[in-house]
């Protein structure tokens, strides 16, 4: 829905007019009822899964404490599951495999979204502060968070084949570029004024079309917008006296 979502953003900068501002809100909100989603509905995920780990990880945590055979029960470095990874290499694999997780999967269905970079910056931060964080962890609990990371990389792999979004009816995610940095809406707010970033010449009732140059629109042109703006509003509030 983000191509949909920055065409209507775009007229909704290109229009002052307080009822098209009004009813840009309106489109919006049919918009999101269409897809079926809300400005919450990214959150979901966390909510789901923030629940399930933390109840896996102390189901475990618990284990340790009172499973004997889990002093014996690992393999290979990690033959006591009760004790923090001396060589430090748990802490370092889930520290890899979350960042190759970040790295390959977190972008998908992101295209376009400003806070994208951003989010993917914050992961990786937060992959590196893994290690010295859980390097007192006991090697029980990074057995289940290992496996839980490489399910996901694959798990995100997988859903980029083309033959399996077609065998799950999934929708194709066309690549989207960088949206410009405009000025700030409130979609679900009260109504705000917003002022154009590069006005064109169809915008302006009553004026001569001007050619586009790429260069800032002149003080000249948004006083007279203005002016307009405010006959257009004294004109209303005289209807509204009679």
């Amino acid at each position: 829905m983000r191509p949909e979502m920055e065409k209507l953003k775009e007229e909704i900068n290109n229009d002052m007019d307080p009822d098209t501002l009004q009813e840009s809100q309106k489109r919006m909100k049919e918009l999101f009822k269409k897809h079926g989603v809300t400005p919450f509905t990214p959150l979901k995920g966390a909510l789901i899964q923030g629940p399930i780990f933390i109840s896996f990880f102390f189901a475990i945590s618990n284990m340790v404490e009172k499973v004997p055979s889990f002093k014996g029960g690992g393999a290979y470095w990690f033959t006591d599951l009760t004790t923090p990874d001396a060589m430090y290499i748990f802490p370092v694999l889930t520290s890899l495999s979350f960042l190759a997780t970040v790295e390959l999967n977190m972008q998908e269905g992101m295209e376009g979204n400003p806070m994208a970079k951003t989010m993917k910056n914050f992961s990786r931060v937060l992959a590196l502060m893994t290690i010295p964080f859980t390097a007192g962890f006991p090697k029980a609990i990074f057995c289940y968070w290992v496996t839980s990371n490489l399910f996901s990389l694959v798990y995100g792999f997988v859903l980029k084949r083309p033959p399996v979004r077609k065998f799950f009816n999934l929708p194709d995610v066309i690549p989207q570029s960088e949206p410009a940095s405009g000025p700030s809406f409130s979609f679900f707010g009260s109504s705000k004024t917003v002022l154009p970033t590069a006005p064109s010449s169809t915008q302006v009732s009553g004026t001569t079309p001007v050619k586009s140059t790429g260069q800032k629109p002149s003080s000249t042109l948004i006083s007279q917008r203005i002016r307009n703006l405010e006959k257009t509003v004294k004109a209303r509030n005289k209807q509204k006296k009679r």
